[in-house]
């Protein structure tokens, strides 16, 4: 070796050959950059959302937001001098910052939720581990998130739901089975208006009779206060009070500890487990999930209503014949579609599924519906 070249040798440290980091591929690249974009995205919808909150769901999104910057420094660490030029976040993304900054409903948590869900981090060798692990978790909270939004439309959006596609499908049936007996379009329009009205009145009132009993059964359920009321003159010996609260599902050592109380046998709580529990005021509603029942018996009546008049339009509009036929069908299959989307989405499944079903439950009963009316026109005549 040369003097000139061991100069050179010695000249160089050690460990500056080990600080030398390959050049990442340009698909590793592109991908890095989109999960760059990505995080940033959805730490932004976080954010927007947490500006509609308050309180503790406002910290629970605010700490997910910052979560997502801690996976968006890995992204950017991993990518060095290649993050100079911003990638777009994916559509799905954008979408659901725009839903988020227009609307901050429960709808985007549950498409948050799924985006979460289908993390590609579990299987990808340069996200780590507990990125990995966050993500997961993160659909675990946002799932509870979306929960409390779900339970506060739970009644109303069944009812809302149901009235919608009960409209859709009942009066596109009487539509097509009335079309195809051959009577006038006339005709057909009438008694699709005396549909939409008679099936709106049913919807209405048969939600507010269903909802009002249900509520009414669960009322009768809820444990009465009579004990804080009638303990102190019991016998002490000789009382029932013990089987209150077995047949309320209490185990007996929990069920002993609460009778001691309610008598005033003992003075302090070696289980707080085991201890009373502040009631509840009356005024707070215990069956928000179930729904008021004028607001399921409205929703059901106006939205029973917008999904009947759907398959009258065509005729409301002057069209006849096969062509109103085909109009209202398709009417009809982008509403279904649209419904169904909105239950999957709230639910937190796919759109396109729960979509498909709907259209494919609607259309079949129209279609056997007009076979039939084809049968009894052909028989009458």
């Amino acid at each position: 070796m040369s003097q000139h070249a061991q100069s050179h040798s010695s000249a160089t440290p050690p460990e500056a050959v080990h600080t030398v980091q390959p050049q990442p591929s340009p698909s590793n690249i592109k991908r890095w950059r989109q999960y760059l974009a990505d995080e940033r995205a959805e730490a932004a919808v976080y954010r927007d959302l947490a500006q509609n909150r308050e309180g503790e769901e406002r910290a629970i999104l605010l700490a997910l937001a910052e979560a997502e910057g801690r996976h968006e420094a890995h992204w950017l660490a991993l990518l060095g001098d290649h993050a100079c030029k911003p990638k777009r976040a994916s559509a799905r993304s954008r979408f659901l910052g725009f839903l988020a900054r227009h609307f901050g409903s429960v709808f985007v948590l549950a498409l948050a939720q799924r985006a979460e869900g289908r993390s590609p981090y579990a299987k990808d060798p340069n996200a780590t581990d507990a990125m990995a692990a966050d993500e997961q978790i993160h659909e675990e909270v946002v799932r509870g998130l979306a929960t409390r939004g779900r339970n506060r439309l739970a009644g109303t959006f069944r009812a809302a739901v149901f009235g919608a596609n009960d409209g859709l499908v009942s009066n596109l049936s009487l539509v097509m089975g009335m079309a195809a007996s051959g009577v006038a379009s006339s005709v057909v329009l009438l008694s699709g208006i005396a549909g939409l009205l008679a099936g709106a009145m049913s919807m209405g009132a048969g939600e507010f009779i269903s909802v009002r009993s249900q509520r009414e059964l669960l009322a009768a359920t809820r444990p009465t206060q009579i004990t804080l009321a009638v303990a102190p003159k019991l016998d002490l010996e000789h009382n029932e009070l013990l089987l209150v609260y077995l047949a309320r599902g209490m185990s007996r050592e929990a069920a002993e500890h609460r009778v001691a109380e309610r008598m005033g046998l003992v003075s302090c709580d070696c289980d707080p487990s085991l201890s009373l529990q502040p009631e509840l005021p009356d005024a707070e509603d215990r069956h928000e999930a179930v729904g008021t029942a004028w607001g399921a018996a409205l929703s059901s009546f106006c939205f029973f209503a917008s999904g009947a008049i759907v398959p009258i339009l065509p005729f409301l509009f002057g069209l006849t014949g096969v062509t109103a036929l085909v109009v209202a069908g398709a009417l009809v299959g982008v509403s279904l579609m649209a419904t169904g989307a909105a239950v999957g989405l709230l639910s937190g499944t796919s759109p396109l599924t729960r979509g498909l079903r709907q259209l494919a439950i609607g259309l079949g009963a129209a279609a056997i519906t007009y076979l039939l009316g084809l049968l009894f026109g052909t028989a009458v005549g």
